[in-house]
């Protein structure tokens, strides 16, 4: 069974109950990972925009 996050109500979903692809967050595992996953996305967030920063000042330093 998957699980979905939706950013909509904040609640987790199963495949049986789950909306609209916009709303979801998923496939997950389990429930926890579920829950978790707004907090997982904004961790990646921050690591891909640490990681363009970085690549952006590597880039403009090379000749």
């Amino acid at each position: 069974m998957s699980y979905w996050y939706n950013v909509d109500t904040g609640q987790v979903e199963t495949d049986a109950d789950r909306s609209q692809d916009a709303n979801v967050l998923g496939p997950y595992d389990s429930r926890e990972a579920a829950e978790g996953a707004l907090q997982k996305a904004r961790e990646n967030s921050e690591r891909w925009d640490a990681e363009d920063k970085e690549w952006d000042e590597r880039g403009s330093t090379s000749s």
